[in-house]
């Protein structure tokens, strides 16, 4: 109990153990009181938020500010608790602006598909994570509590489970089976990445002790939420009630974004091996007589408009690239810049640069739209690849590709659908990879 009652205003808790010694040395120090005053003072209790440490009154009832039952204790004497002195976090380390240092332990849990883990070796080791405290039967905090964690999951989209892990730790582990957490999860459609905690009651008193938020009494469990980067060993903590997008501002800072840059840099490089291995690296040749690799020089790193046409088509060809002139011109500096367009022929036999220079100057097209050609074997092998070779250049395809090589999100749309809607479409894809399009 004393152990709440001289949290400080900073974000580190303080164990059972270390808050009782410090009692004790400060009652060796203090100067004896006598009289009534000192009758007084040592009869006098008060009541304190284990989450808030400012909220101190003299009768008993629920934290203003989160709900939690109030604590009694002693008051100290000479030190206010508002004004007491920060205590060092359970392994001495120094917790500075809200952060500190912690010892986790590998303690033996359980998940919510009943796999058998070492807490801290493979939940928490080299990660980013955010750890909550809840139990399946609690009807007051913990609902909310957890609906924070989906919408926080929900803010971080593909970070959750990648750049972060989300923990949920019960500290009711004699009630919360694996099958129930299972089903309780399952309430607030937790996603990979999103992992429930419950093992043997010794066990999780123990990790909740070196976490700093053991309680008898599991309904007086703080709404705390820990936050850690362990492999940068900084920890903090904030309040789980608040707003999903403040927990993720705090993830993200606790992340930093060093980290958070060098799991992008991955990842991308990561996707740009895939698009390698998948996409064929011909060379072809552009309008202009120029020789081009199909990967290296047309799709790596861009976002693309791609459709398939031949020169002497009597069909669908010439209406289709006079209604993608329209989507260059929607898109303005786009293409040329990070849009490329790609027109291919389906009858490299017949369509030699010249003629696709040709074509293409009735359309007014402008840089950054390329019309390929090359050796029948080159360009036949990209065709396949790209789902447009056909037997019968008659039979081609007016499928429009659109896709963001870096990013492997592609999308199918008809050549010949509104100029305008198609170019909202690459716009999308420009926004998504962090490029504002231009006023």
């Amino acid at each position: 109990m004393a152990t709440f009652l001289l949290l400080s205003a900073s974000l580190a808790s303080l164990p059972p153990q270390a808050a009782s010694q410090r009692r004790t040395s400060r009652a060796k120090n203090a100067v004896p009181q006598t009289g009534k005053k000192a009758a007084t003072q040592a009869t006098a209790k008060v009541y304190a938020c284990p989450m808030h440490p400012e909220v101190i009154v003299k009768s008993p009832g629920k934290c203003p500010k989160c709900g939690m039952n109030l604590m009694e204790g002693e008051p100290e004497s000479g030190v206010g608790y508002a004004d007491a002195e920060p205590s060092p976090s359970p392994q001495g380390a120094a917790a500075d602006a809200g952060e500190a240092a912690l010892a986790i332990p590998d303690t033996i849990v359980y998940d919510q598909d009943g796999r058998r883990l070492n807490f801290y070796t493979d939940l928490v080791k080299g990660r980013t994570v955010a750890i909550n405290f809840i139990f399946t039967s609690c009807t007051t905090i913990c609902p909310p509590l957890t609906a924070t964690f989906r919408r926080a999951q929900q803010l971080l989209g593909a970070r959750a489970g990648k750049d972060v892990s989300l923990i949920s730790i019960s500290v009711d582990p004699v009630t919360d089976t694996p099958e129930r957490l299972k089903n309780y999860s399952a309430k607030f459609k937790a996603g990979p990445g999103w992992t429930f905690v419950t093992g043997e009651k010794a066990e999780i008193d123990a990790l909740l002790k070196a976490l700093g938020v053991w309680t008898a009494d599991k309904n007086d469990h703080t709404p705390m939420v820990l936050v850690g980067n362990e492999a940068d060993r900084r920890w903090t903590r904030t309040y789980g009630l608040a707003p999903a997008t403040s927990l993720v501002k705090v993830i993200e800072e606790t992340a930093g974004a060093p980290a958070m840059a060098a799991h992008a840099e991955a990842e991308k490089k990561k996707m740009a091996e895939a698009s390698a291995k998948y996409f064929p690296n011909h060379t072809l040749l552009t309008q202009d007589g120029k020789e081009v690799r199909f990967y290296d020089d047309m799709l790596k790193g861009k976002i693309v408009l791609i459709n398939f046409l031949f020169t002497t088509c009597q069909g669908v060809c010439s209406p289709m690239t006079a209604n993608l002139a329209k989507v260059q011109s929607y898109l303005g500096e786009h293409v040329n810049r990070e849009v490329a367009m790609i027109s291919i022929t389906v009858d490299p036999v017949t369509d030699t640069p010249e003629k696709l220079k040709e074509f293409a100057g009735r359309f007014k097209t402008r840089p950054g739209w390329f019309f390929l050609t090359g050796k029948k074997e080159n360009v036949d092998g990209v065709l396949y690849k790209l789902g447009g070779y056909v037997a019968d250049k008659n039979a081609h395809s007016s499928v429009l590709i659109i896709g963001n090589e870096a990013t492997g999100e592609w999308m199918k749309l008809h050549a010949m659908a509104n100029p305008s809607e198609t170019a909202a479409a690459v716009i999308k894809l420009i926004e998504k990879d962090g490029k504002q399009p231009e006023q």
